[in-house]
């Protein structure tokens, strides 16, 4: 078996394809880049000047060239130009936003969550640094739109008292949407990285927002059953990609190495220069590196269950690859001393997005964020320190 593993992993893998139909699942969807200008290395000031306009847009205001307009202008108008408003033009009026284990319904929630984030950074930058997009349905499209961020802490928020001190973070959204309107948002933002340069204590911090999270009377249930990568005796089911698409390949390496634990075959998916770009601003480079923040990650939460639930793939001009969007949740119990530190034996829910540039069937740069402050939380819930 182990032979055969060797195997598998030093062939070569078949050039990547984007099918004919826009999906190839319920979970794969697929843009073409050549009905939009992508963002690409374009500084804001030159992006917002450009003219082409390929992409129909059914129900979409003209103001927007394309999908890929749409997303960076609104969020420029929204969160630069304090053009607030904008939310009431294009955002759905029963909105849901997913922010890892909590959600915000209703327009009126994203409306004051803006308001007070901008409260607490009023000079806040977000500079879009990818789009990755696709077709929804024969009037909507789905996107994932990677931002990092610059600001200064002004005003109190909901980590504790303003510091005064300047920051940057990333932050990466996931977005349905349809008719001019966003009906549906999930929301990944590097918070621990936002803590740590605020010179605060992060396990302090989430012990705050744990008994914040508490209500006087007793609390109802709040765990369903235990999520594990195995169902019952059977081992974790392997997923096998149907065809060469860039889709299914990612599809069945995010089962193999995370779900499956076949952390080898990061060499069979992974270029051998690779790039990945973790949370707390850290930058991992080859295979040993990628590896073992792999290890770390899975151990906090041994036995849990990884799931893709979206990938989004746009094909790159001059053949230079695919932009991919996995968009995932790992749940399980923090029954292991990992990334996360100290086991607390409560279950956790961890969604994230991460983002690749893949080239000749592997990954040659990746972008993984979720929010660690929502799992310290999450660790320490129920505590009757918290």
């Amino acid at each position: 078996m182990k032979e055969e593993i060797k195997q598998e992993i030093k062939q070569e893998v078949k050039k990547v394809e984007v099918p004919e139909m826009k999906t190839t699942s319920n979970k794969v969807f697929y843009g073409n880049g050549d009905e939009v200008t992508p963002v690409g290395v374009l500084d804001y000031n030159d992006f917002s000047k450009q003219t082409k306009r390929e992409q129909k847009m059914k129900g979409f205001d003209p103001q927007y060239r394309d999908f890929v307009d749409y997303i960076m202008k609104i969020t420029h108008q929204i969160w630069e130009e304090k053009g607030i408003g904008v939310i009431y033009d294009t955002y759905h009026n029963n909105i849901t936003m997913h922010l890892g284990s909590s959600n915000l319904v209703g327009i009126k929630d994203v409306i004051s969550n803006t308001l007070q984030t901008l409260h607490a950074f009023p000079d806040r930058r977000l500079i879009g640094q990818n789009v990755i997009w696709s077709d929804y349905g024969t009037e909507g499209f789905l996107s994932s739109h990677r931002v990092l961020s610059t600001a200064t802490n002004l005003g109190d928020s909901n980590f504790g008292p303003a510091t005064g001190k300047k920051i940057n973070f990333r932050t990466v959204i996931d977005c349905a949407t349809t008719n001019n309107r966003i009906h549906e948002e999930w929301l990944v933002r590097d918070n621990l990285w936002i803590v740590t340069q605020l010179g605060l204590d992060p396990h302090e911090v989430a012990k705050n927002m744990a008994a914040g999270a508490k209500t006087k009377r007793n609390p109802l249930q709040s765990s369903y059953g235990l999520c594990e990568s195995m169902e019952g005796q059977f081992m974790p089911e392997k997923y096998q990609a149907k065809d060469n698409s860039v889709g299914e390949m990612m599809l069945e390496m995010v089962n193999h190495v995370y779900n499956c634990k076949y952390i080898n075959e990061v060499k069979k998916y992974y270029h051998d220069n690779a790039v990945l770009h973790f949370i707390c601003d850290k930058d991992l480079n080859g295979y040993d590196e990628i590896q073992g923040m792999i290890v770390s990650f899975l151990a906090s939460v041994p036995n849990g269950s990884f799931e893709a639930e979206r990938v989004t793939c746009t094909s790159r001009p001059k053949q230079d690859g695919y932009d991919v969007a996995v968009r995932w949740r790992l749940r399980g119990i923090n029954e292991g001393i990992g990334f996360f530190g100290q086991p607390s034996g409560k279950p956790l829910e961890i969604m994230g997005i991460n983002h690749y540039h893949v080239l000749n069937g592997k990954i040659k740069e990746e972008w993984m964020t979720f929010d660690g402050m929502d799992v310290l939380k999450q660790m320490y819930m129920g505590d009757q320190e918290a």
